[in-house]
Order: C-alpha cells, then structure tokens, then sequence
C-alpha cells in the first residue's frame, strides 16, 4: 500500500510546475487587463483611442453573434495552416538536402539569404500581382515566412548527428533510409520541433500581412475596416484574435513536442 502512495506521489509531482506555469500565465493576463483599465481611468488617451476593456468585449460579442469574426478568422486560419503546411514540408525537405550537402548550400544559400532578409511587406504586393487577390497570394506570403527559420533548423538538426553514429550504422551496413530514420530524425527532431514552434506563430503574420495589402476577408482585411472606420474596439478584438491564434498553435506543438520528445524527461 505505501509503494502504491509513493508511486501516486511521483506521478503527481511532474504536474505542479505545469499548474504554476498556467496560474503565472493567468496572473500576467490579468495584470494587463488591469493596467489598461488604469490608464483609461487616468484619461491619458481619450477613449475612442484606447477603449475601456468592457467595450473591447462588448465589441467582440457583437462581432461574434452577427458572424463577421467567425468569418474573418476561418479565412485567416485557414490561409495560415495551408501556408505552414507548405513552408514546413519544403524547407524540411531542402533543408534535408542541404544538411547533407555543403556544395547544394553553396549554390542556394545566397539566393535564400536574400529573399528572406528583404521584409515580407516588400514583396507581399508582387505576390498579390502575380497570385491575384486570392488566397493563393497570402498563401505564398505565409509560406515564405515560415520557410527560412524551418530551413535553417533543419540544416542544423540533420547536422548535429554526431559522426560516431553515423560511423556507427555504416559499420552494421544500414542504407540510407535506416540511417535517416534511425540516427537523423530523433536526434533532429528537437531542434525541427522548435522551428516549427517558431514558424507556426509566423505564419499567422504572413497570412495577415497579405491581407493587409489586398483581400475579400481574413482578419487583416478586419483590421484594415476597423481602422479607416475609426472602430478602435474593434480593431482590437482582431488583434486579441490573432495573439489567441498563435498562442494556440503554440500550444499545440508544444504538447506534440513533449509527446514526442518523452525520452527526454525521462533522461
């Protein structure tokens, strides 16, 4: 009966920092919310600039029950997760190649290099150009976001295989695909897993940067009504919705993440 307590206890443990990270993230929150409420009691700003939190979420049920936030952020969404899709699995597989190649990242590397130092913004219209106004546009523009930090991690998980494994499996005569999924993958999978942490909080800016420049819905194009409208309340509720957004996916891969990687915890 004690060794069944002390199993229970041991399982338990591992769960108090979660619930202190959740409680902490709660705190924070709440925080915000109360210094916003502050400072429009202080009237440093007039209201219609910074509205009082209660007109933020009055807003948001409004537009929630007559459908336009609804609307708006199934287009973003969906815009969003075709773009990681897409970024992700081909920088995963150039970033592969590349990994194993120091004269493929001698051809590509400049070429790379300069499409993701020029800002998103710069060529998001050309994009618009050469896509329409379509979702195929802010697609492409999400895509591109996600793209080079997805590479860049994956260059680096494929290559920090150490060479005694590899020595280890060419001397048990394994092919190619063994070593890749045997040796590659579980020792890249931390570092393409925070990549990809990373990339799916930048896909939802791709997405809403291609709608800023031109589009028939998505929360970008929400933003842009509410600001030439002045509806500040508004406004916000799509940003909220888009900090939401990326928290979520966040979270997701996060818990993929300690799925996968339980080994580590163990260790």
């Amino acid at each position: 009966m004690q060794a069944v307590k002390n199993l229970q206890s041991v399982q338990m443990r591992p769960r108090k920092p979660a619930f202190r990270r959740a409680w902490l993230s709660w705190i924070g929150i709440v925080s915000v919310i109360a210094l916003w409420q502050i400072v429009v009691w202080l009237r440093v700003y007039p209201e219609f600039i910074i509205p009082p939190p209660i007109s933020v979420v009055e807003r948001f049920w409004e537009a929630l029950a007559d459908g336009t936030l609804w609307l708006h952020t199934s287009t973003t969404v969906s815009q969003m997760l075709a773009g990681l899709l897409f970024g992700v699995v081909s920088a995963v597989i150039l970033g592969t190649l590349i990994g194993k190649s120091r004269a493929l990242e001698a051809l590509l590397s400049p070429l790379i290099v300069a499409v993701q130092s020029t800002p998103v913004v710069a060529y998001a219209p050309l994009l618009v150009i050469w896509f329409g106004s379509g979702p195929t546009s802010k697609i492409v523009t999400s895509a591109l976001i996600v793209f080079f930090p997805m590479l860049l991690n994956t260059m680096i998980g494929i290559r920090s295989v150490p060479v005694m494994m590899h020595d280890l499996m060419r001397s048990l005569h394994a092919t190619r695909w063994q070593t890749f999924r045997m040796v590659e993958v579980p020792y890249a999978l931390p570092v393409l897993l925070g990549g990809l942490k990373v990339s799916a909080t930048l896909a939802v800016i791709g997405a809403v940067v291609g709608e800023f420049v031109m589009a028939d819905a998505g929360l970008g194009r929400l933003i842009n009504q509410a600001r030439f409208s002045f509806d500040t309340p508004l406004v916000l509720v799509a940003v909220i919705t888009l900090a939401a957004i990326a928290r979520f996916m966040y979270g997701m891969i996060s818990v993929l993440e300690r799925r996968l990687l339980f080994w580590q915890r163990r260790q």
